[in-house]
C-alpha cells in the first residue's frame, strides 16, 4: 500500500498496523525505514503519538558510524525477538560522542513497538515484525533535510560512507519492496 505523506496518513496507517499479524506474545512490531533524510524520525514519532506506542531509535543500538550493517541482527536479538516472547527488550546503546558503547538500556514489552531508522525494514528483522514501513522521499530533498539539522556537523564527515552503507543494507535486504506501507514523502 503506498500512502502520500499529507494530513491524516498516519490514521490510515494505525489501522493497517492494529490489522497486521500479532506475534505469539499479543504484540507488534512496527518497523520505519529509509535513507536519511526522508523523514523517518518525524512520520515515526507521527505513528507512535497515534498508536500510544514507545519508540525506539535504531541509532541508539548502531555500533558507530561504521556498524549499520550490523544493526538488524542486533536490534533482532534486543528488541525484536524478546517483543515476539513477551520479555524485556535490552540492548546496548552507543555514545556517538566519544564513539564507543553507552549503557544498556531495557523497555518493556508493549502492545506495540515502533522502531526507526536505517535498517529498521531489513531481512533479519521481517520474521519478527508485523508491519514495515518505508518512507521515501527525492534525494535532493533528502540532502537538504539533512544538512539543515542541527548535528550535521558531527554528520557532515561520514556522510558519503553512511550514504554507500545504507544503500547497500537497503539493496540487499530489498527492504523498500518487502514494506507493507510505502511513505511517499514528495518534501514540498
Amino acid at each position: 500500500m503506498t500512502l502520500p505523506v499529507r494530513p491524516g496518513w498516519e490514521r490510515r496507517a494505525a489501522r493497517t498496523v492494529l490489522a497486521a499479524p500479532a506475534g505469539p506474545a499479543g504484540n507488534r512490531l512496527v518497523t520505519v525505514d529509509g535513507f536519511s533524510g526522508a523523514g523517518k524520525s518525524s512520520r515515526a514519532t507521527e505513528l507512535a503519538h497515534r498508536l500510544d506506542a514507545p519508540l525506539l531509535e535504531i541509532e541508539d543500538l548502531c555500533p558507530g558510524w561504521d556498524g549499520l550493517a550490523r544493526v538488524p541482527q542486533l536490534a533482532r536479538d534486543g528488541i525484536g525477538d524478546p517483543l515476539t516472547d513477551g520479555r524485556t527488550l535490552c540492548w546496548t546503546s552507543w555514545d556517538w560522542e566519544h564513539d564507543r558503547p553507552g549503557p544498556r538500556r531495557t523497555r518493556p514489552p508493549a502492545a506495540v513497538v515502533v522502531l526507526e531508522g536505517c535498517g529498521a525494514g531489513a531481512a533479519a528483522l521481517a520474521p519478527v515484525t508485523s508491519l514495515a514501513i518505508w518512507v521515501d522521499a527525492p534525494p535532493d530533498v533528502r540532502e537538504v533535510r539533512l544538512r539543515a539539522r542541527p548535528d550535521w556537523p558531527l554528520h557532515a564527515p561520514y556522510r558519503d560512507a553512511w550514504r554507500r552503507a545504507e544503500q547497500a543494507l537497503a539493496a540487499r535486504d530489498g527492504s523498500r519492496d518487502r514494506a507493507g506501507v510505502l511513505l511517499a514523502d514528495p518534501g514540498r
